[in-house]
C-alpha cells in the first residue's frame, strides 16, 4: 500500500465541551479521523448545555451563553460529521484509557447510556483529553439538607431540564459562576432572595489593568448586573453562608459578614427564608484519565507544553483539565491541540505561526483567568466554622470531628493518611466531592488524587471476558 493510500490517522477526543469541539474540528479539517466521545446526550458541555429535544423548548437558544460561538461550533461539527471525518458518540462515559502495548495507539473504554452497565473499547492512534472540570464543594452546617445544590447543578437543571430547583433561592459562595446562575434563576421565575459573594470587591482593584484589557468580559458581567438589578436581587458582598436550616428539607440560611482576614464578624448574622441554596466555590480540573495514563500533573492541573501535549507521547490535553480558565481559554487550547495533533499524526512538525491568533488568545485568557482566580478565593477560615457533627464526607458519613481527631490526635499530615484513618474519600465519589474539604480541614496542601478509574464501574464489566479483538485494561 502506498503512503497516499493509507487510511487517515485517528484521534479520540474525550469531551465535547468547548475544548473538545474546537480540537475535534481543527483536527478533522486536516484529514484526521476523529472520534468525539462524550457522556452527555448532546455536544456543548456545561456552558452550551441546552434542553433535550423531547422537552419541546420553543426558544432553547434564549438561555445559551455565547450563542454565536456555539453556532459556529455546532455547524462546524455537523459539517465534519457529514464529511465522515468526525464520529460523535454521545452517552459514552469514559472510565479508562490505556496504551495498547504491541499494537500501537490507545484503547478508550466507555460505559454506555444512562444505565452504564455495558462497556465498549475504542481504538485510536492518539488521544485528546478535554475532560473539563467539576465544582469545588466546601461543607458547612446543614449543607446536606435537600434543597442545597451546587451552583452548577442549579444551572444544569435550568439549562438542560427547564426545571427550577425551587421557588425562593439564595445563590452563595464565590466565583464568576454565581452571577449567571442568579440571573438565570431570576429570569426563569424564581425569587432570588440574595446573591451572597464572599470575595472582597476591593480585590478587583488590584487587578484592574488585567481586567480592563478584557472589555468583553466586563460587558458580560455588566449585563448580568443589570439583570440582577431588574429582578431586585439583593447583593451581599464579603458575606458567607454560615448555616443552612431545616428539618426534612431546606427552610432558611444564615449569612454573615466577613472581616478582611476571612473571619465572621460577630453580630452580623442574618437569616433568610428560602427553599433552595445554590452554592459554589469554584472549579477543579478533571485529571483522572490523564493520571491513569501516567501524565504529569502540576499541582491540580494536567501539565502541557506550548502545543498542549502532555509528557505521555500521543496524548494531548486542553480546556479546564489543564487549568480552570473558562470557555475562551478552552477554545484556544482546543484549537491549538487539534492542529498540533493533526500535524504530529501525519508525521510533520507543527508550525506555531499557524495558530498565532489562538496562541495570543490563550495567553490573554490565561492572564485573565489568573486574575479572576486571585479575586475569587474561598474565605480563609471557612474550616473553623464547621461543627464537629458536620459531615465532611457524605458517602462514608465522616464528620468533621473524625478528621480533626486524625490530625490532632493520630498525627495525620496529609489527605491520604486522613483517608486511611477515617474512610473520608473511600465512598462512591472516591473523594471527588470531599477532597478539597478534607485537605482544608486537615490543613494540608490540596492535591489531585490518582484513581484507577475515572468513574464507578460495575463489577460485571470488570469481570466480563472480552472479545478477542477488544483490548482490555492492563492488569
Amino acid at each position: 500500500m502506498t503512503p497516499e493510500a493509507k487510511p487517515p490517522r485517528t484521534l479520540a477526543a474525550i469531551g465535547a465541551g468547548p475544548a473538545g469541539l474546537a480540537a475535534a474540528i481543527a483536527a478533522a479539517q486536516r484529514n484526521v479521523r476523529v472520534t468525539l466521545i462524550d457522556s452527555a446526550p448532546q455536544a456543548g458541555g456545561q456552558i452550551y448545555r441546552r434542553p433535550t429535544v423531547a422537552l419541546g423548548a420553543r426558544r432553547p437558544q434564549a438561555s445559551r451563553h455565547q450563542r454565536r460561538t456555539w453556532e459556529r461550533l455546532r455547524d462546524g461539527l455537523a459539517q465534519q460529521i457529514a464529511a465522515g471525518r468526525i464520529t460523535h458518540l454521545t452517552e459514552h462515559h469514559v472510565w479508562f484509557v490505556e496504551r495498547v502495548e504491541g499494537h500501537g495507539g490507545f484503547a478508550v473504554h466507555a460505559l454506555l447510556g444512562p444505565e452504564q452497565q455495558e462497556s465498549v473499547a475504542l481504538r485510536a492512534d492518539a488521544v485528546l483529553l478535554a475532560t473539563g472540570g467539576y465544582e469545588k464543594v466546601l461543607p458547612f452546617p446543614g449543607w446536606t439538607l435537600p434543597g442545597v445544590v451546587t451552583a452548577g447543578g442549579a444551572q444544569a437543571m435550568l439549562k438542560g431540564g427547564l426545571v427550577l430547583p425551587g421557588r425562593t433561592a439564595v445563590v452563595a459562595g464565590t466565583g464568576p459562576l454565581l452571577m449567571p446562575v442568579a440571573a438565570g434563576l431570576a429570569a426563569a421565575g424564581a425569587e432570588v432572595a440574595a446573591l451572597v459573594e464572599s470575595a472582597d470587591p476591593k480585590a478587583f482593584a488590584r487587578h484592574a489593568a488585567t481586567l480592563a484589557a478584557h472589555p468583553d468580559k466586563l460587558a458580560e458581567a455588566a449585563r448580568y448586573g443589570v439583570q440582577l438589578l431588574r429582578h431586585r436581587v439583593r447583593l451581599a458582598p464579603r458575606h458567607t453562608v454560615v448555616e443552612a436550616h431545616g428539618k426534612a428539607s431546606l427552610e432558611a440560611v444564615t449569612i454573615a459578614a466577613l472581616d478582611p482576614a476571612g473571619h465572621v464578624r460577630p453580630g452580623t448574622e442574618r437569616r433568610i427564608p428560602c427553599d433552595t441554596l445554590a452554592v459554589g466555590h469554584g472549579m477543579l480540573p478533571h485529571t483522572d484519565l490523564a493520571e491513569g495514563l501516567g501524565c504529569r500533573v502540576d499541582g491540580l492541573n494536567v501539565a502541557v507544553d506550548a502545543e498542549q501535549r502532555t509528557d505521555v507521547p500521543g496524548v494531548w490535553a486542553a480546556g479546564e483539565a489543564t487549568g480552570i480558565g473558562g470557555a475562551t481559554l478552552s477554545l484556544a487550547e482546543g484549537h491549538i491541540a487539534g492542529r498540533s495533533a493533526a500535524a504530529r499524526l501525519r508525521g510533520r512538525t507543527p508550525d506555531p505561526h499557524a495558530w498565532a491568533a489562538a496562541g495570543k488568545s490563550r495567553t490573554r485568557a490565561r492572564e485573565f483567568a489568573a486574575a479572576i482566580s486571585a479575586v475569587y478565593q474561598p474565605p480563609a477560615h471557612w474550616a473553623e466554622r464547621l461543627r464537629d457533627d458536620t459531615l465532611v464526607c457524605r458517602c462514608e458519613e465522616v464528620p468533621a470531628s473524625a478528621v480533626r481527631e486524625a490530625v490532632d490526635e493520630l498525627g495525620a499530615t496529609d489527605a491520604r493518611t486522613v483517608k486511611l484513618l477515617t474512610r473520608a474519600g473511600m465512598g462512591w465519589c472516591q473523594g471527588r466531592m470531599c477532597s478539597a474539604a478534607v485537605a482544608g480541614l486537615a490543613g494540608c496542601e490540596e492535591r489531585s488524587a490518582r484513581r484507577p478509574f475515572a468513574r464507578p464501574v460495575p463489577l460485571g464489566v470488570l469481570a466480563r471476558t472480552p472479545d478477542e479483538d477488544e483490548p482490555t485494561p492492563s492488569s
